[in-house]
């Protein structure tokens, strides 16, 4: 606790000063402009012309309170006081002692304190040596301060150093320092002078460090202002010299506003500046019709025109982003919640760096369409690179700049296109790049696609490292086993599976048509889409997984409308299937439909293909022979292998059907699946050749009504399978009931459009048994059949789902 010597109370006004403090025996100049402050001033100079001077403790504070001061200050008496223009009052003080305040008597219109007298004590609290060596240590670290303060005066620092006494080293030093306010209150505040001297040693060696770095960091800013003014000098010195002598002056006015260019770039490091700096001076250099001139020139205007500093400011509205995905797009509703949700996070978390998304689907679901909405909601540039056939790694990383028209690469002249730092760059179909003698592009693009790394993207054209962190990369791709799993990896993959019926339809209705109208220069009132021609169209004349030949087959209809309005006077056309016959001719592809009986041998599977699903018919035949196996259908050897596990797991369940047990050696064996010039392969085809060969041997029919995909071990586990939901849409297109598939399988259900999910029953199995159990119709289980299918049997059963 501090203690003070306690003398008379004084009742005098206060003036609150503002990043000045009032030391004892100190003379101080300073101006007041506070109306409260002038008031005071007067009401000193109405009695004995003593007025208490206070430091506030923040000096943004424009009228202080009680809370706002400090509470000890100096008592001085004002020698001057001179009123100046705009109302300031120039002041001259000089501290008589130094007081603490007891009690604020007037806050308004002035300050008005009681006070208490305090002293600074001289008693010794330690011995002369202690003092002695205290006081040794101030001159030491003041002699040191001294010779880093610019400009102090001699007299100053010998005073200084010749104080023999406490009281007078404090006053010497401490009256004559710059240091901060908040220093010098609590100097005034220490109430001894071993104390104040303490505080002055820590001072000192503070402000020592700091100005000791301010002139270290003054002295390599002055070299470096020195070098580059030293550049520019000579610079200017062989500008001038060259245009006396007439030589190169359109060169060397190119090379000096490339060099302005180059300085004027912010987001660059000082040694990148410095090597486009050499370029331009090798310019400079340069006889004008030379060659190397001309590359050289082209390379610093590709490096300017590069968006070094210029970046657009997302604007990540969830609301809008979601209207636009909205009208653009049809359904894919799992698709539209995953990018709301990237952007939500880029919303709270804006520096997240990182982010490749890659749309993968079927051709025409709108992946492309979708990266152009998500551009147009967050309010970037879009670019778009399509990089189906590219081979050579140099369209990536560009050529070096040696070689004879050598250029940037993709990546590189997509940010000169889109003239800003944070654009929107679509990667299109980025399963298509291939390889050969010239290199891997795939290769190349780990690391324009890694966060890691793009931070220094290193084009070899440009040789200069360039930041592409702040790019938002969208990839599409339609096949993800043909993307490299190291550039995979680095991508979120986001999955659109074909269009439903359904779908195809709103998207006809809304979309499609419309925009082929207004197209072809029709209106509303000359043509209308039925919804049985519609749904023709999508059954009858296309089979795809997007709406691309949906939208020709529309635009043909279209055409065709247009010149029967100017040929034929039609007032309006009403598109139903007869006049799609008319226009477009016979329909080019039949529906597929679920078999009407149950059928021996015949199974029905489910195939998924690059333009959606398709149901696969299996059929089996046996035949008195020797035991050959012969396998048809233009089946890849994924399918042939499935079927010959399917042979060697029947020879084991041979008798619990009721199968001769050496059916194998007596019979001969045709599995065929139909439509043998279209290529098939994979094995989810496994239930289905089991099914049916169990089936042909036992004379036991299969249900018309079941459908089956899922692969089959050799010892009867039915295991997972992909394409689930394009399967499930082409068996509720060929009116199935039941489909079965692998339990791993089950948690995909519930991806399903709502309309599939009540249109079929799904049946969950493990094993092959449970597979058989289903689908064939024995006579002696006929009547245990739905007891099979209830969901209370046992859990290994299988388990009906009505979805």
């Amino acid at each position: 606790m501090k203690r003070f010597e306690i003398e008379n109370t004084v009742i005098v006004p206060a003036l609150a000063m503002r990043g000045l403090v009032m030391m004892e025996k100190m003379s101080l100049h300073f101006d007041v402009g506070r109306k409260k402050s002038i008031l005071a001033l007067q009401q000193a100079m109405a009695n004995d012309k003593k007025i208490f001077l206070v430091a506030q403790k923040d000096v943004m504070t424009e009228d202080p309170k009680p809370e706002d001061l400090y509470k000890v200050g100096v008592v001085a008496v004002i020698k001057q006081m001179l009123k100046g223009q705009e109302g300031v009052v120039h002041v001259m003080v000089e501290g008589l002692c130094r007081a603490k305040i007891v009690e604020y008597l007037e806050q308004n219109p002035s300050l008005v304190v009681e006070l208490q007298e305090c002293t600074v004590s001289k008693r010794r609290a330690v011995t002369v040596e202690e003092m002695e060596a205290l006081m040794r240590v101030v001159k030491s670290l003041f002699e040191s301060y001294s010779l880093l303060v610019p400009k102090m005066s001699k007299d100053i620092i010998l005073e200084a150093l010749s104080q023999d006494t406490p009281e007078g080293l404090f006053e010497a030093i401490a009256y004559n320092i710059m240091i901060p306010f908040e220093d010098r209150q609590e100097l005034l505040e220490a109430n001894s002078y071993y104390k104040r001297l303490k505080l002055l040693t820590e001072i000192l060696q503070r402000e020592s460090e700091v100005l000791s770095l301010e002139r270290d960091i003054y002295e390599q800013v002055k070299e470096q202002m020195d070098k580059n003014q030293r550049d520019y000098f000579l610079r200017e010195q062989m500008r001038v010299i060259a245009g006396e002598l007439g030589e190169g002056e359109d060169v060397k006015e190119d090379a000096a506003d490339l060099f302005d260019q180059v300085a004027a770039i912010q987001h660059i490091s000082e040694d990148d500046r410095e090597k486009l700096y050499k370029e331009a001076e090798r310019l400079s250099k340069c006889p004008p019709q030379s060659q190397e001139a001309n590359v050289i020139r082209t390379y610093l205007e590709t490096c300017l025109e590069l968006p070094w500093d210029t970046v657009t400011v997302d604007t990540l509205d969830l609301k809008k982003a979601e209207r636009v995905l909205n009208r653009d797009h049809y359904g894919l509703e799992k698709v539209k919640e995953r990018i709301l949700e990237i952007l939500a996070v880029r919303k709270l978390a804006p520096d997240i760096k990182g982010q490749i998304i890659c749309l993968a689907g079927p051709p025409g679901v709108g992946k492309t369409s979708i990266g152009k909405s998500i551009a147009e909601t967050m309010g970037r540039r879009y670019v778009r690179l399509s990089l189906g056939g590219v081979r050579d790694e140099s369209d990536i990383r560009g050529h070096r700049k040696t070689y004879v028209g050598a250029m940037p690469g993709r990546v590189i002249n997509a940010l000169r296109q889109a003239k800003v730092r944070n654009p929107l760059i679509l990667l299109d179909e980025i399963d298509k790049m291939g390889a050969d003698f010239k290199g891997d592009p795939s290769a190349a693009m780990l690391e324009v696609l890694d966060s890691e790394q793009n931070n220094a993207f290193r084009d070899h054209y440009i040789e200069v490292p360039f930041d592409l962190s702040e790019v938002l990369f969208i990839t599409t791709a339609n096949d993800l086993s043909t993307i490299p799993a190291p550039l995979l990896d680095r991508m979120e993959v986001i999955e659109l599976s074909s269009y439903t019926r359904e779908e195809k339809f709103q998207i006809a209705k809304k979309y499609l048509a419309p925009k082929q109208i207004k197209k072809h220069g029709l209106i509303s009132k000359d043509i209308v889409f039925t919804q049985e021609g519609v749904y023709t169209l999508i059954d009858r004349y296309t089979r795809e997984a997007g709406v691309r030949k949906l939208e020709r087959a529309i635009a043909s209809v279209c055409r065709k409308t247009a010149k029967k309005k100017l040929m034929d006077g039609f007032k309006r056309v009403s598109v139903n299937a007869r006049c799609l016959e008319e226009m477009l001719g016979p329909k080019k592809y039949a529906v597929a439909k679920a078999a009407q009986e149950d059928r021996i041998g015949a199974v029905t599977g489910l195939a998924w293909t690059s333009v959606g699903g398709e149901t696969l018919e299996i059929e089996t035949g046996v035949y008195e022979g020797s035991g050959k196996i012969q396998i048809t259908g233009n089946l890849g050897d994924i399918m042939q292998e499935s079927a010959k596990i399917a042979v060697s797991y029947v020879r084991g369940i041979a008798e619990q059907y009721g199968i001769a047990s050496d059916f194998y050696k007596t019979k001969d064996i045709h599995i065929h699946a139909p439509e043998g010039a279209v290529p098939k392969d994979g094995p989810s085809a496994g239930v289905t050749m089991t099914t049916a060969l169990v089936s042909a041997l036992s004379g036991i029919p299969v249900r018309h009504d079941v459908a089956m995909t899922g692969e089959i071990s050799l010892r009867g586990r039915v295991m997972q399978i992909g394409g689930l939901k394009e399967k499930a849409i082409a068996a509720f297109r060929a009116g199935i009931h039941t489909v079965i598939i692998p339990y791993e399988n089950k948690p995909d259900i519930a991806e399903f459009d709502p309309v599939i999910q009540k249109g079929l029953q799904f049946v969950p199995v493990k094993t092959i048994d449970e597979v058989l159990s289903v689908a064939l119709l024995r006579p002696e289980r006929q009547e245990d059949l739905p007891a099979m299918l209830l969901p209370e049997s046992e859990p290994e059963q299988a388990a009906l789902i009505s979805c």
